[in-house]
This record gives C-alpha cells, structure tokens and sequence, in this order.
C-alpha cells in the first residue's frame, strides 16, 4: 500500500481535530454511562480511556512519525496513518479504521451494539 504523505500543518490539524472529536464523543458517552470506572482524560496529546475491568486504552499523535497510536486492552498496540484516498486513519497491518476498531471493541466491552463513533 502506498501511502500519500500529509504535510506537518496538515497532520497537526487532522490528528487535532480527531483527538477532540474522540474526547468530546467518549466524555459524552461516560456521561451517560453507569459504570463506575469508565473515566476519560486528555492531557498534552495523550487520551487515556479506563474501561474498568477491560482495561485502559491510551490513544496519542505521534508527530515525529505522522501517526496516531493506540495502545488497547483488546488488541494490543497499532499505528495509524492518515489517509486521504479513504479521509481516514487507516491501520498499515490490518486495513481497518481507527474509528471501526474503537467502534467494535467498545461495542462489545460496553454491550452497546448500537454505538456509534464518530471518527473513520
């Protein structure tokens, strides 16, 4: 797969606007939440997700590399890369989303079947 470099302006501004749409989506979402340990923080471009007994995932930009990773209880760590051809952060490994995998992993550890994340 070949991928299309984005400049650093462009990188900043997506990966920004993909970590507040993510914060905003999961702040609203625990709001909602009966469980006692669902807890969302954001802090200097890391979001840290506590899922309670599931775990805790720890989303961050790394600008150095042009990527967004994923550290998940569920699947362990991935890269993801923007890009343009599908306007989504897409995974080198395994070709998905970095909003279908949260989508389907949080489906499941929330038992929300009809959870939508609003990131690609």
């Amino acid at each position: 797969m070949s991928l299309l470099p984005i400049l650093k302006d462009e990188y900043h501004k997506l990966s920004d606007q993909t970590m507040d749409e993510l914060v905003t989506f999961l702040e609203d979402l625990g709001d909602t939440m009966e469980m006692d340990d669902f807890d969302v923080e954001y802090t200097q471009g890391v979001l840290t997700l506590n899922v309670g007994a599931a775990g805790t995932y720890v989303v961050n930009k790394q600008p150095p590399n042009r990527q967004i990773w994923i550290s998940s209880p569920v699947s362990g760590p991935e890269r993801f890369d923007f890009r343009k051809d599908h306007g989504a952060w897409v995974c080198r490994k395994t070709g998905s989303t970095l909003g279908r995998l949260l989508e389907h992993e949080l489906r499941d550890i929330l038992d929300m079947g009809d959870l939508a994340v609003p990131i690609k």
